[in-house]
């Protein structure tokens, strides 16, 4: 099985922390190099020091918000001058605040689009034409579940990574022939900031102990247990690799079976 991906460079955003950070981890080592992108620079200066580089990879980062779309556009398009290709896109942002839909201000949304859908777009945009000279390119998309089953009170996120599914299909179908997969990955439940937040705020609101709220989560399950990041960034790096060159356009849930619906 070719799982390497030395001499390939990839550029994973949210990757500072969570399951971006897995991801730009696996990637790495499987000999990738890594441009770590988040808002914090001093964070992406301690991870990518953090990354394998046995393989002689090089890692860099880059500081930037993901709702500035002009910002994205500018810094990528720099970006590209000195590095002439990407050949790995991971698009990743924090999740949207937890709410029901019906409270949902409208300019949380409008902002939740710029982040997850639009700064995408325009990465793509940027991006995709120096995959397809190489004749190598894969996008994955770290969603959610909820992709496949909405999850109550979490209404933006519901919406947007639905959004992110749609044009992540429509974008795998045009440009397969030129060697490019376009995935999804939905993680479920699985040890992170994120994770610990929301089932803080659900436990809270159901007048319930947190910790006994999150044995009741991890108890239904079928795993048992809540995942570890390094098994979805396992799953990332996977389909980055040129042995997931024939897999496209899917939605793969990474959640412990939890997803009720096929």
């Amino acid at each position: 099985m070719n799982l390497d991906l030395t001499g390939k460079t990839a550029l994973v955003c949210g990757a500072s922390q969570g399951l971006g950070l897995a991801s730009a981890t696996e990637i790495a080592l499987l000999g990738a190099n890594v441009i770590a992108v988040s808002r914090n620079k001093e964070k992406l200066q301690r991870t990518i020091e953090s990354f394998d580089t046995s393989r002689g990879q090089q890692h860099h980062f880059l500081a930037l918000d993901l709702s500035n779309t002009e910002e994205v556009k500018q810094a990528v398009s720099g970006l590209l001058q000195t590095i002439n290709t990407i050949h790995i896109l991971v698009n990743n942002a924090g999740g949207p605040p937890p709410g029901p839909m019906i409270d949902t201000n409208a300019a949380e949304i409008e902002k939740a689009f710029r982040t997850h859908v639009i700064s995408s777009q325009i990465m793509a945009q940027l991006i995709v034409p120096g995959m397809k000279a190489a004749g190598f390119g894969r996008i994955v998309n770290i969603v959610s579940t909820s992709v496949k089953q909405p999850i109550n009170g979490l209404g933006i996120s519901n919406l947007v990574r639905a959004a992110v599914a749609n044009w992540a299909k429509t974008l795998a179908n045009e440009i397969a022939g030129f060697g490019i997969t376009v995935n999804n990955v939905l993680p479920g439940s699985t040890n992170t900031q994120r994770l610990d937040s929301v089932l803080s705020k659900q436990a809270t609101e159901q007048h319930i102990n947190k910790e006994d709220f999150i044995r009741k989560t991890a108890a239904a399950i079928p795993a048992g247990r809540m995942g570890e990041p390094s098994e979805f960034g396992a799953a990332v790096a996977f389909l980055c690799s040129p042995a997931a060159s024939y897999i496209n356009g899917i939605n793969l849930p990474v959640d412990g079976g939890k997803t009720g619906c096929l």
